[in-house]
């Protein structure tokens, strides 16, 4: 008997899952032939927040927020940050003993923490569009309670998936890890080419800011980063103003870290030096981990 399939659309690899299997980010499976996420709503990380940790510069500043992670990737960084809930083996034991937070009580518990000086909640930590059905449903609800919500995100997801989330999201903060695309193929098993078109599309609709972690001897080069922030200075709001030397880019010092440890971090004045660089094309560009 023939197995059924179920195509997943959330990125550009499009896996097609077997009933009850589990595509590239270990999240998505196949149910009665319906893709849909087994992290719906499992939590494995949740702290009241600075707003600048996410990190946003320039999205009411001074402000708190709940950040709330779940687990799983379909990115396959070697340098992450969080790999015991993105894609280590570790992560994906979280299927099980995650704590179940519903849409409902999430909401609640943003509104709750608004007498602490919360604003809302920002989708973190692991990838959240491996899981946008539960970004999607929770967001909704505290849009209603008159609270913002904030997405972190990898940004390599199909319009469709940004199409659903969109309306409910204030502000972005955007990897764009490379500006290379063999960065992006070879490195982290990702595509440039989405994350851009995600990027083009969001900043349409909402604040983004973007962030680039500089690696050493991978994406370090004064060329890279030229190209890199021109391009960010080229993109156009819905009504086609130019606003990209307006969109904030963060540029952050690498540590080693999970698999990526055979070299040092990344020098202080490199950090500083490409800010410099950034600075020909952008108005705001900040220096993280340094």
């Amino acid at each position: 008997m023939k197995q059924t399939m179920a195509k997943c659309r959330v990125c550009y690899r499009q896996c097609e899952i077997e009933e009850g299997s589990l595509g590239f980010c270990k999240v998505r499976t196949a149910v009665n032939g319906e893709v849909v996420p087994v992290n719906y709503g499992k939590i494995t990380s949740i702290a009241l927040d600075p707003i600048e940790k996410k990190p946003l510069a320039r999205f009411m500043p001074g402000s708190k927020i709940i950040s709330v992670g779940s687990f799983g990737c379909n990115l396959r960084c070697p340098f992450c940050q969080n790999y015991e809930i993105s894609w280590s083996e570790q992560a994906y034991s979280f299927s099980e003993s995650a704590e179940y937070l519903s849409p409902e009580n999430l909401s609640e518990l943003a509104f709750e923490y608004k007498s602490k000086g919360n604003i809302g909640v920002a989708f973190t930590y692991n990838e959240p569009l491996v899981g946008y059905e539960y970004v999607r449903d929770a967001a909704r609800l505290i849009h209603e309670k008159g609270m913002v919500n904030v997405l972190v995100s990898n940004g390599m997801a199909d319009r469709q998936v940004l199409d659903e989330i969109i309306p409910y999201i204030d502000a972005m903060n955007i990897d764009l890890k490379s500006f290379s695309d063999s960065f992006y193929s070879d490195f982290i098993k990702g595509s440039r080419q989405m994350v851009m078109e995600f990027i083009e599309e969001a900043v349409k609709h909402c604040h983004v800011e973007i962030t680039t972690l500089i690696i050493p001897g991978e994406n370090d080069s004064d060329e890279e980063m030229r190209n890199l922030s021109s391009w960010i200075a080229s993109l156009k709001s819905a009504d086609g103003k130019n606003i990209g030397h307006e969109i904030p880019l963060h540029i952050s010092r690498f540590f080693p870290r999970f698999r990526l440890t055979d070299r040092e971090p990344t020098d202080v004045s490199q950090v500083y030096h490409l800010a410099d660089v950034a600075g020909e094309n952008l108005k705001y560009v900040y220096t993280g981990n340094c």
